[in-house]
């Protein structure tokens, strides 16, 4: 469909031309080239769809829904262990931060960029921190939810520490507008569906 396009050069000359091209996408990226190498400044251009086309999400191709796959990546990856030292002092609760943890959504293939919180109370054992740092590393590359990394994050803790109690808190950066904090407590709510919080 032909376009009409206006550009005005510095000196305040105007040009105007049609152009015939077949999606927004095609006109933006010629007609931004176009100008560029002309040294010419775009003042206004004409719709390039046709009246009759309302919605602008016609020329986007719909994305398959999130499927178990998705759902269930990454929980089943093999992690190395946690180690862990004697704990020397009972009724004291540590608090570990990792403020640059990051992760890959297994549908998108977009990095999750969040700060990790654990605090747990120690029993027999501690974590050693080095261990548990490059414990989160292996989920640098790991397609999987903002949610199960939460979780993974806070069975594997309890499997290699059991301490007292343990809580993991994900505070994900926004994507797209919007930011998740998921937090998962052990041990575990009894009440709740399948033994969950």
């Amino acid at each position: 469909m032909p376009k009409r396009v206006s550009f005005q050069a510095e000196t305040g000359i105007s040009v105007s031309t049609n152009l015939s091209l077949a999606t927004a996408e095609e006109a933006t990226a010629d007609v931004s080239l176009d100008a560029a190498l002309a040294g010419l400044m775009l003042v206004s251009e004409e719709p390039i769809w046709p009246p009759e086309a309302k919605n602008y999400n016609i020329f986007m191709p719909r994305q398959s829904r999130y499927t178990p796959e998705h759902a269930a990546a990454g929980l089943k990856a093999a992690f190395p262990e946690i180690e862990t030292w004697p704990n020397q002092f009972p009724g004291y609760e540590i608090v570990i931060h990792d403020p640059e943890f990051t992760s890959v959504c297994p549908k998108t293939g977009l990095p999750d960029f969040g700060v990790i919180t654990l605090r747990y109370q120690p029993n027999r054992l501690c974590l050693e921190l080095k261990s548990y740092k490059e414990y989160l590393h292996c989920y640098r590359n790991l397609g999987i939810f903002q949610e199960n990394v939460v979780n993974r994050v806070l069975e594997d803790v309890v499997r290699w520490a059991k301490p007292v109690w343990a809580e993991v808190k994900g505070d994900f950066r926004p994507r797209g507008g919007i930011s998740t904090t998921v937090v998962a407590r052990w041990p575990r709510n009894k009440n709740s569906p399948n033994g969950r919080d």
